[in-house]
């Protein structure tokens, strides 16, 4: 009797949880989206997603930094008023798969080998994003909204106590491992935000364009 008890207990746990998970999903389904959670990070180390430019390849034109800058008192930093957001600027020298990784939950990332902010050239920054329900935890949720940016929507990158502020001009989209294309003249400053899309699923790349 005590056996066919237990028995019948198990059963009604596990029709219990899967008819929880169900009712639920869209708040818990994160806990199940590993690959949206590694795909940034792998994209990053695929050849194909750093911008076209010969500067990035290794042969850089070195540029005076753009006059158009005030100073701040703020840490390296990026900020969107628009969507709330502000978060450290991590800008690594160079780092293997494993550091982006680490590097992604402190804050957003600048890539390396694109130019610095405020110099001359294209500065690109990978932040994750994540689905609906996701807890804000670390940074994983940081640019699940940036696909709500519009053209002339403010962005503010703090870095070595300067403040540049740059305006949005696009949004466009790349497949895995596409090349981020070349979108300026050497004599402008272009801030480029890529991430996972759709929020939360590693199918393709969102990337949002500021001058």
């Amino acid at each position: 009797m005590i056996k066919e008890n237990k028995h019948l207990l198990k059963y009604f746990i596990l029709v219990f949880v899967i008819s929880f998970l169900i009712i639920n999903w869209q708040a818990v389904s994160w806990l199940f989206n590993y690959k949206a959670i590694s795909g940034l990070v792998s994209s990053a180390f695929e050849s194909k997603i750093i911008a076209k430019s010969a500067d990035v390849s290794g042969k850089k034109e070195t540029a005076a930094p753009l006059k158009s800058s005030e100073s701040s008192d703020k840490e390296n930093s990026v900020e969107i008023p628009k969507l709330g957001i502000l978060a450290p600027l991590v800008v690594p020298e160079s780092a293997t798969q494993k550091d982006f990784s680490k590097f992604l939950d402190q804050g957003v990332v600048y890539f390396p080998g694109s130019v610095l902010p405020g110099e001359a050239g294209q500065t690109i920054i990978l932040g994750h994003s994540a689905p609906a329900g996701w807890p804000k935890i670390k940074y994983d949720w940081i640019f699940t909204r940036i696909s709500e940016l519009t053209e002339g929507d403010e962005i503010f990158v703090y870095f070595n106590h300067r403040k540049y502020t740059y305006y949005v001009t696009g949004t466009f989209f790349l497949d895995r491992g596409e090349t981020v294309p070349q979108l300026l003249t050497n004599s402008e400053n272009m801030l480029v935000l890529i991430s996972c899309w759709p929020p939360g699923k590693d199918l393709r790349r969102i990337a949002v364009v500021a001058k």
